[in-house]
């Protein structure tokens, strides 16, 4: 995760708040970013990560969103 998001996270309290991480990566991917989005922010929902490689379709993200319940599908 970069050092920027640990620095957002360190000044804003999201406790209640819904946290949908998400990336485009050419490797790593997610790696232990919502690990550490969760021992930063434990009185935050954090869902479930999308990392996106490659070709992004709106019907990805789209999809994603529904899964999390953001969106009627």
């Amino acid at each position: 995760m970069p050092m920027l998001l640990y620095t957002f996270l360190d000044a804003y309290d999201l406790s209640g708040k819904q946290i949908a991480p998400f990336c485009t990566s050419g490797g790593s991917g997610l790696c232990g970013t919502v690990a550490a989005i969760r021992r930063l922010e434990p009185h935050a929902a954090v869902l479930s990560g999308l990392s996106l490689g490659g070709p992004i379709s709106p019907q990805t993200i789209a999809g994603w969103l529904s899964k999390l319940g953001t969106l009627d599908a």
